[in-house]
């Protein structure tokens, strides 16, 4: 559910940006990319990192920041996954001049209301 949340918020921030959502929770034989989006000049494959900003603190903690848990083994696998996606898709790809791999974090408060997003274009 945490995780559909931040998705949600993702999107929105990519479609505030110009992209418009290619896919998303796309499986393939090696796992899941979370967002595809495409501007027209750039696909993106997006890692969203989502986590709630806890109670017990005021502010937020760097545990708090979801892009810290973006670990390398997960770059590369993200990386993998688009290029399967890239080779097995069936459905018609966008053109694109660039590809592009980048991270979302996105945190909310306890009643899922957006606090912060971070949007790292190319962090993978």
């Amino acid at each position: 559910m945490l995780g559909t949340i931040g998705e949600d918020l993702a999107i929105a921030h990519f479609r505030r940006l110009g992209f418009v959502l290619v896919e998303r929770n796309v499986r393939t034989r090696h796992g899941e990319i979370d967002l595809i989006a495409c501007d027209g000049h750039v696909l993106v494959f997006a890692e969203v990192k989502t986590r709630r900003a806890s109670r017990r603190r005021r502010g937020l903690c760097p545990q708090d920041q979801p892009l810290s848990w973006l670990r390398v083994a997960q770059r590369k696998r993200l990386r993998r996954l688009a290029y399967a996606w890239l080779y097995e898709s069936s459905c018609a790809r966008p053109r694109a001049e660039t590809i592009r791999f980048d991270a979302v974090g996105v945190i909310v408060d306890g009643e899922d209301r957006l606090l912060r997003i971070d949007h790292l274009e190319g962090a993978l």
